[in-house]
């Protein structure tokens, strides 16, 4: 009978460490703060040394969009507004700021050993246990 992974290891050890694991990471995402610094009169990226802001990239974008509206097959319009879209994400995503929150140094142990302990259990269990068999059937017919 295959166990975990279709190798022979242990179903049990599998589990186990799939559970730890996802708690864990669970655990320490769930610990991570994120903040952005968007807004519209908040510097998204510079080019050259000036400061490009959310309002700077609206106003191409609406132009963009009104340029859409008017005239479907309007090949600069579609580059303004998908242009300036992107440099909007662009900006939303490079504003983004991520700081684990405050917490005793147990907690962190606890979690990441949580975490990576059930990653090791997790990856043990699709080695199988083949191997480890074998070896000790070699040993005992050797003595």
């Amino acid at each position: 009978m295959k166990g975990a992974g279709g190798t022979s290891g242990g179903a049990g050890q599998f589990f186990l460490g799939l559970i730890l694991m996802c708690g864990g990471f669970y655990l320490l995402l769930n610990s991570v703060v994120v903040s952005s610094t968007f807004g519209m009169g908040a510097r998204l990226f510079g080019i050259g040394g000036y400061g490009v802001t959310g309002g700077m990239i609206l106003m191409p974008l609406v132009i963009g969009i009104a340029m859409i509206f008017y005239n479907a097959r309007n090949f600069f319009g579609w580059l303004l507004a998908v242009g300036a879209f992107g440099a909007m994400v662009f900006g939303v995503i490079s504003s983004v700021s991520m700081n684990l929150r405050t917490m005793s140094a147990f907690e962190l142990i606890f979690i990441l050993a949580l975490a990576f302990g059930g990653l090791g259990l997790f990856l043990r269990s699709l080695r199988g246990q083949a191997d480890e068999e074998r070896d000790q059937e070699r040993a005992r017919l050797r003595s």
